[in-house]
């Protein structure tokens, strides 16, 4: 991928669900996979702090999230997760984007 665009979200968990969480992202459906990437969505990074998952991802236009999130197997995906995360009321997780404000690429060592 030439350009990419950094986004980043954070989520928040319901009580006890980190390692629910874990478990099925460790088994994402192939299908969600295929999905995820045809929606230029070239690399996702979930970390974790207390009841918090902060997301990063590099995505090849700014739109891939809404596409993602509004196709049919992450509505699927969405059931799955609804017992573990927090969702709005019209079915996508609840989630904030992260504004970046700072990012550093080292020159290549000589």
């Amino acid at each position: 991928m030439a350009e990419s665009i950094r986004k980043a979200f954070v989520l928040k968990l319901k009580p006890d669900a980190l390692e629910q969480y874990i478990h099925w992202h460790d088994n994402i459906w192939p299908e969600l996979q295929q999905e995820i990437a045809r929606q230029g969505i070239a690399e996702i990074t979930l970390f974790q702090l207390d009841d918090m998952v902060f997301l990063h991802s590099r995505v090849t236009d700014a739109a891939a999230w809404t596409r993602l999130w509004n196709s049919d197997v992450h509505h699927r995906w969405g059931e799955l997760m609804n017992p573990l995360m927090h969702y709005r009321d019209d079915g996508v997780v609840d989630s904030r984007e992260l504004r970046e404000i700072w990012h550093f690429t080292p020159a290549a060592a000589s």
